[in-house]
């Protein structure tokens, strides 16, 4: 297979697309790392579930306070104006529709736009969490994802068969290979690499990718 994107360089390319002074919850893990790539002059005020608001980067190992984490039990910084609030409150936030975006991780999104991000296998989560009440809540879900599983299967697929987490609430996932939306409950590609072709990309899709106008190369900086 064509060489991929790392999985900071797609977290940069998640990044590319939040808006200045967008409320931003990023999901455990792999998500995370969205929160290091905010483009020069824009700025995200990031949620976490267990009661922060406005939290910053990671601090200098050794440096933590860990009395300050985050929803992954990682220590955070804060910035100027952040807010303490109670579990109860944060989800209220996330219920309320007060978020504009939530990016989370995925096993699998079908081209209706359903996600499953957890599994109740030998080495799954397990439980659904938080995931359950922000793509639902948020205004826009996104998913950044590699473009296969490590065995090589699809993760874009034509139906999840794994326990959903939400339905029909994914809007765009940026995977190792390309930036792809959901449109009329089908995969319209927006990017991809330009060393892999469109029938080798299609090859390693489960459901069939659609054209919409020109498709771009996605780039991102070496990281």
């Amino acid at each position: 297979m064509t060489r991929k994107l790392s999985n900071a360089q797609i977290a940069w390319r998640a990044a590319q697309d939040i808006a200045d002074g967008a409320y931003v919850n990023l999901g455990i893990g792999f998500p995370e790392m969205v929160a290091k790539f905010q483009p020069e002059g824009r700025e995200a005020i990031f949620h976490t579930e267990n009661g922060i608001l406005n939290f910053g980067e990671a601090p200098e190992p050794g440096t933590e306070d860990w009395d300050l984490i985050n929803a992954g039990k990682k220590a955070v910084t804060l910035k100027p104006g952040a807010a303490f609030f109670h579990h109860a409150d944060s989800f209220a936030m996330v219920r309320g529709g007060h978020l504009d975006v939530a990016i989370l991780g995925a096993y699998q999104v079908a081209e209706n736009g359903d996600l499953a991000n957890w599994s109740t296998g030998p080495k799954g989560v397990p439980a659904v969490g938080g995931a359950m009440d922000l793509v639902h809540g948020a205004k826009r879900v996104a998913v950044i994802t590699d473009h296969v599983t490590k065995d090589g299967k699809p993760k874009l697929v034509q139906r999840c068969t794994l326990p959903l987490t939400g339905v029909g609430c994914v809007t765009r996932v940026y995977t190792s290979l390309a930036v792809v939306d959901i449109e009329g409950g089908r995969f319209v590609l927006r990017e991809k690499l330009a060393t892999i072709s469109l029938d080798d990309l299609q090859a390693v899709t489960g459901a069939r990718l659609h054209l919409d106008g020109a498709v771009a190369d996605l780039i991102a900086p070496e990281l």
